[in-house]
């Protein structure tokens, strides 16, 4: 009898991955609406079941700021002499919160996902890629917030200077959510094996936080801690975007500074992808 199997022209071949840096962009293309899918999932159900609901998002990033106001402004005097305290710490916030997300929504995303990945084909960096691209609508919401504060000190007569380097906000979510992107992939691949990882996550993203001007100017940062704060690249986006949207009191423009970050974002990210794609072969046999 004759095997017709063999005469079957399939639709879609799967095959392993060999290649540690294995980035198929026309697959990625082609499941463009699964990345849209997930995108929504992630900002429709992230506050679903909730009374203030998308509200959540406004919510978050000001009573963070109002405790930075009160604790570090008010109490510590760490805030900048002749700032609004409001758009300092606000500014922060929002950076601050594109990195985070980034980061934590990507650094379990083999053991969040495995009952998924273990049933469907799909790539699974779509995973990865649309948890980042949500976290850009969230930035994007809470930017508003922040121009609003913006336009009214801006339309009260406080001393705020908008810089010309505000057309460079593009670079600074680019670095941002890279850079968070490249460290969750490669946190999303140690926790498969070694699960001690998912408990420190977030733990270290709150202690990171204190590693970078957030809180605090870079000039008040004591020059013992300057060399380690000037190793975190968000330090530096952070520094750029304050120095664009509220003026050289807030923060320093470098653009060694930003090439620095941009060129770890790179890094990161080449290493987090290769990370990723040698995890995925054998994951599931792990998990």
């Amino acid at each position: 009898m004759k095997d017709v199997s063999q005469n079957n022209e399939w639709d879609l071949l799967i095959k392993p991955k060999r290649k540690w840096l294995d980035l198929n962009i026309k697959e990625l293309i082609k499941y463009k609406d699964l990345l849209l899918l997930f995108v929504r999932k992630d900002i429709v159900t992230i506050y679903k079941q909730t009374i203030l609901g998308p509200i959540w998002f406004i919510v978050q990033p000001l009573l963070s700021t109002l405790v930075f106001m009160f604790v570090f402004g008010n109490v510590a005097k760490l805030s900048p002499a002749g700032l609004p305290q409001d758009l300092f710490y606000l500014s922060g916030v929002v950076c601050w919160g594109l990195f985070a997300t980034s980061f934590t929504q990507n650094a379990t995303t083999f053991i969040t996902n495995m009952s998924i990945f273990g049933k469907v084909y799909f790539p699974r960096i779509i995973i990865p890629l649309s948890k980042v691209t949500a976290s850009f609508v969230n930035f994007g919401i809470q930017f508003l917030l922040f121009l609003l504060f913006l336009s009214y000190h801006l339309l009260t007569g406080t001393t705020v200077e908008v810089s010309q380097t505000g057309f460079l906000l593009p670079l600074y979510m680019l670095i941002l959510s890279g850079f968070g992107l490249g460290v969750g992939l490669i946190f999303s691949s140690l926790t498969t094996k070694y699960r001690d990882f998912k408990f420190t996550i977030e733990y270290g993203t709150q202690l990171l936080m204190y590693l970078t001007p957030v809180i605090l100017p870079l000039t008040k940062v004591p020059p013992k801690m300057q060399l380690i704060f000037k190793a975190n690249p968000v330090t530096h986006v952070i520094e750029a975007f304050r120095f664009s949207f509220i003026g050289e009191k807030a923060g320093a423009f470098s653009v060694y500074g930003l090439g620095y970050a941009a060129g770890m974002t790179l890094v990161i990210l080449f290493i987090g992808f290769i990370m990723f794609n040698k995890t995925e072969q054998n994951f599931i046999d792990t998990v």
